[in-house]
């Protein structure tokens, strides 16, 4: 039998990753070298894009950009009698694919010590000190990857409701006949596209003047304006009590611009009102670890904490909440701890984003209202439409177009935002100029584009400008 002493010690690792997503990769880089490594993982293996977040959305989405293709059929002379939903079939496709990919990474821990698993919520109870269930753990290197959770906002009677986030939508295996979404930014733009395009009624109750406004301003006009028309969207609007009657959700909101009290009745209710960060759960004061007003986790431009070996990256720290970014963070972050004598600063330059809507939008870089705030020497902009190209008449994409921003004094690209067909695509051409050579907007405009592909929108909104 052990003794007390035996059974409290504590456990010395060379590296302790906390989170499975993109920690998950600088975790394996460890081990190869050699380090003995833990991770800590209370949730599925995969992190919050695989499990939660990005490809269960994207899996779903795919189905509905089907149906708005059938929907639309008639537009190019194909007439589709008749056609159904089975929208269980739907999200079990995408739960099986999920849980699968998700329990691969669980079991090939299986039989491994190095690294080392731990499936127990953890905390900090002393300086790089970890409680895990019963188990103490310790490194002088820890990297903090935890990710964040939904915001819930204080409103009055939402707690004795049965809402739902995006976490449990993802995975609800009976259509609602009418959602009601709180919240105006992409995950109610991409979860409305779902739901709406497969025929649910879409309500959306948004607290600003526009939807997705952290978008450059046209593009937001722009998507607002042509989601208006599909679905019934409540802007100005501010969510004041939330009951049920007769297993329907019912929410008081009131307008701002009329200082009418509207009351919108629907079978579920999704919030879609912001992420928090995880970092509240670990007690980071007891490492002494920093964090600001709104609990991400401080680091400097190396990912480093105020805690010397203390890194962290990812949704945790709140600069780019997307999955490409924590990728990118990783690389950096993988040689910084162990070479924190000469840390390399993250280079986030060109750092895209894209919302799987419809329609489609994708940005980069500066918006037009920032550099009109922020730009000294001045910017030109081109706005080129799909439709004045061929392939936007093929597509019949009436409504998209580009919209370039370049400096006036060195013709260097400072931003891109793209509302339309195949957006999320068409970005990547301007993120490799701008990522390579001198970054200037020549680098598209003097490049030979295919005839009649769509990315001569791109080419011609840069020739113009």
């Amino acid at each position: 039998m052990k003794s007390s002493s035996e059974s409290n010690s504590i456990k010395k690792f060379d590296l302790i990753v906390i989170g499975s997503g993109a920690g998950l990769e600088v975790a394996h880089a460890a081990a190869q070298t050699g380090l003995k490594v833990a991770i800590v993982e209370k949730s599925k293996m995969g992190g919050t894009c695989l499990n939660r977040g990005c490809i269960p959305s994207k899996l779903l989405i795919h189905s509905a950009d089907i149906v708005e293709t059938i929907r639309t059929a008639h537009l190019f002379g194909i007439h589709v009698e008749k056609y159904s939903i089975d929208f269980q079939k739907i999200v079990q496709r995408v739960n099986n694919l999920i849980d699968s990919d998700s329990s691969d990474i669980r079991n090939s821990f299986d039989n491994s010590e190095n690294p080392k698993l731990f499936t127990s919520e953890c905390r900090f109870v002393a300086e790089k000190t970890l409680l895990i269930g019963k188990e103490k753990i310790y490194s002088n290197k820890i990297l903090i990857a935890a990710g964040t959770r939904p915001f819930i906002p204080p409103i009055k009677g939402l707690e004795t409701t049965n809402y739902l986030t995006s976490d449990q939508a993802l995975r609800l295996d009976k259509q609602p006949q009418v959602l009601t979404i709180i919240g105006g930014g992409f995950i109610a733009a991409e979860l409305g596209h779902y739901f709406g395009s497969l025929g649910t009624v879409i309500n959306i109750i948004q607290k600003k003047k526009s939807l997705i406004p952290n978008e450059d301003e046209e593009i937001s006009k722009k998507f607002t304006e042509i989601f208006s028309t599909k679905y019934n969207v409540h802007l100005e609007c501010s969510p004041k009590l939330v009951t049920t009657k007769s297993d329907k959700f019912v929410v008081l909101a009131k307008s701002s611009e009329s200082n009418k009290t509207l009351e919108i009745e629907s079978d579920q209710l999704l919030l879609a009102t912001g992420r928090v960060p995880n970092s509240d759960t670990l007690d980071l004061s007891k490492t002494g670890v920093d964090v600001d007003e709104n609990g991400f986790i401080k680091v400097d431009k190396t990912l480093a904490t105020n805690v010397e070996g203390i890194f962290a990256l990812g949704d945790i720290i709140g600069r780019y909440q997307f999955r490409h970014s924590a990728n990118l963070e990783a690389q950096y972050v993988f040689y910084n701890i162990f070479n924190q004598k000469k840390k390399i600063q993250v280079d986030y330059s060109a750092m895209p984003h894209a919302i799987f809507s419809s329609p489609q939008v994708a940005g980069v870089g500066h918006t037009e209202q920032d550099l009109k705030k922020t730009s000294k020497k001045g910017y030109d902009k081109s706005i080129y439409h799909y439709i004045d190209t061929a392939m936007g008449k093929a597509l019949e994409d009436r409504e998209g177009f580009v919209k370039l921003l370049v400096s006036k004094e060195n013709r260097k690209i400072l931003g891109c935002h793209i509302i339309g067909s195949q957006a999320s695509i068409l970005i990547h051409e301007v993120l490799v100029a701008m990522k390579s050579g001198d970054g200037s907007i020549d680098n598209i405009s003097k490049t030979v584009h295919i005839h009649p592909a769509l990315s001569e929108v791109i080419s011609r909104g840069a020739v113009t400008i």
